[in-house]
């Protein structure tokens, strides 16, 4: 892991297209703000891992598949 300090207005590149700037520094939080193109997806780690969750949850559940009905005709299953 690459550690770095900057101050309030300095930025960060990754890359040649994402750019992080540090906007506020308050107490033991600090705001920043993330310069990137808009295929690039952004996300705080907590939303992140419960995006993953969910595809994991989606991925694993048995799909519900609906009752058809044909008109009332009695089909029997070989």
């Amino acid at each position: 892991m690459l550690i770095l300090s900057r101050k309030v207005n300095e930025k960060i590149m990754i890359g040649d297209d994402i750019s992080i700037s540090i906007i506020e520094v308050r107490g033991d939080q600090v705001r920043i703000g993330v310069d990137a193109p808009k295929t690039v997806k952004v996300f705080r780690q907590e939303v992140f891992d419960a995006i993953k969750a969910e595809n994991k949850a989606a991925a694993e559940s048995k799909p519900v598949l609906p009752e058809l009905d044909f008109g009332g005709a009695s089909r029997e299953v070989l």
